[in-house]
């Protein structure tokens, strides 16, 4: 959806809209699963873990609402928009184990330009959620450049996945990086090699 240049900041009500979570049940399926590890969940340690678990997992699961915000780019800066490190948390969906790391996330302006902090609220967006490294970082790309219509976008998201590091291979302190270019960074070489420069890692 590209917004319009000669529109004044109008913010865009961003959520989810993702089912509801159903505590109850949540909390009736940790019970079921401690049981089925051979403990006791209404033991005196237990007996309110299916609760705390159910509650975790809803507040890792949950966006938070936010404003979307764009501002004309009256001065016509035409150079690469940089958010580096911005914290990802997120739940790997084959093991239900968190990964965590930073993401990377330019744009080159167009018409538009967006508060910086609204790039790391992209990120959650997706974050929270059960998902895949590939897809979460094809995702934020994708909505930045459906939402902004810059003339190119780059994401990168360096993690570690913990279904690595605390079962299988163990491979501890094994970081996952992936990236996803669109418009101009992807095209041109030039751009594409001050992206990767920027965000420390080699194209």
């Amino acid at each position: 959806m590209a917004i319009s240049a000669d529109l004044e900041p109008v913010p865009l009500h961003i959520v989810a809209g993702r089912a509801q979570i159903d505590l109850p049940a949540a909390q009736r399926a940790v019970a079921d699963l401690l049981k089925a590890l051979g403990r006791d969940p209404e033991s005196v340690h237990l007996a309110d873990t299916p609760r705390r678990v159910a509650k975790a997992y809803a507040e890792m699961l949950t966006p938070r609402e936010f404003a979307l915000t764009t501002f004309p780019n009256d001065e016509g800066y035409d150079e690469l928009v940089l958010a580096k490190d911005i914290p990802v948390q997120s739940l790997c969906e084959h093991h239900l184990l968190p990964f965590t790391g930073v993401a990377h996330v330019g744009y080159l302006p167009g018409d538009r330009i967006l508060g910086l902090s609204k790039l790391a609220r992209v990120v959650e967006l997706f974050a929270r959620d059960l998902q895949v490294q590939e897809r979460l970082t094809k995702q934020v790309a994708d909505w930045l450049q459906d939402h902004l219509a810059p003339k190119g976008v780059g994401v990168v998201i360096e993690a570690e996945h913990q279904c690595m590091s605390l079962r299988g291979v163990r491979a501890v302190g094994s970081r996952t990086v992936t990236s996803s270019l669109q418009g101009i960074l992807r095209d041109k070489p030039g751009s594409r090699q001050e992206f990767f420069a920027l965000t420390g890692l080699t194209p």
